[in-house]
């Protein structure tokens, strides 16, 4: 099971990342979202591209933030992969603040992505805090937020696609998704810090049920 979802990890990771390298790299700005958006997206050059492309970088790396054996046999290359992670967490955070303010679908919409883009850059800052002073549990669980509201960037484009398919109006399924896109990914995160650190903090329970 766990080498299931590290394998899905890598796919929708590096699915959706070649998706945006694609679109803003090779089709003309705007040609893949809805109409009333590509307006937006013309007016504001500058800051889709370092959105879309710093966030594209965190993404793609992110999976790796996971990797034990780079961990373990490259410590170095471990802790550069994250420095740029976490290059691609701030420029994509700030960009993406700056974007909110002009999201789509009026203030519900502004809000969810404002407040997706203040979650992203606190999480990376901790996580960046916590490893320099050396306290790893902690940083650890600073990653996996993190890397949960990486994933808004994946939830999104199940989402969106998906309400038009059940015919869900654009206008109305927008404003949803600002906030579906990450608050149930940040929320599963916790759940799933819950669980494992009660369960290394108790390696009794282990040994009595083996």
């Amino acid at each position: 099971m766990k080498l299931f979802g590290s394998v899905c990890f890598y796919i929708l990771a590096f699915g959706i990342a070649g998706y945006a390298a694609f679109a803003y790299g090779f089709m003309p700005l705007g040609s893949l979202v809805h109409p009333d958006m590509t307006l937006n997206f013309l007016a504001h050059k500058t800051g889709i591209y370092l959105h879309v492309f710093a966030s594209l970088i965190a993404l793609s790396l992110s999976p790796f933030q996971f990797s034990g054996w780079l961990r373990t046999t490259r410590p170095r290359l471990h802790r550069f992969i994250g420095r740029i992670y976490l290059i691609g967490v701030t420029l994509g955070g700030l960009s993406g603040l700056y974007m909110s303010t002009l999201a789509f679908c009026g203030l519900v919409a502004k809000l969810g992505f404002a407040c997706l883009a203040v979650c992203w850059l606190l999480t990376g800052l901790r996580a960046f805090q916590t490893i320099r002073r050396g306290v790893v549990q902690e940083h650890r669980k600073w990653v996996v937020r993190n890397v949960s509201l990486t994933l808004a960037a994946v939830t999104l484009r199940i989402y969106l696609p998906s309400s038009m398919i059940v015919g869900i109006p654009f206008e109305i399924a927008y404003p949803v998704i600002a906030w579906l896109s990450w608050v149930p990914n940040l929320l599963v995160a916790e759940w799933m810090l819950t669980g494992t650190y009660r369960n290394l903090s108790q390696p009794q329970a282990f040994r009595g049920s083996a």
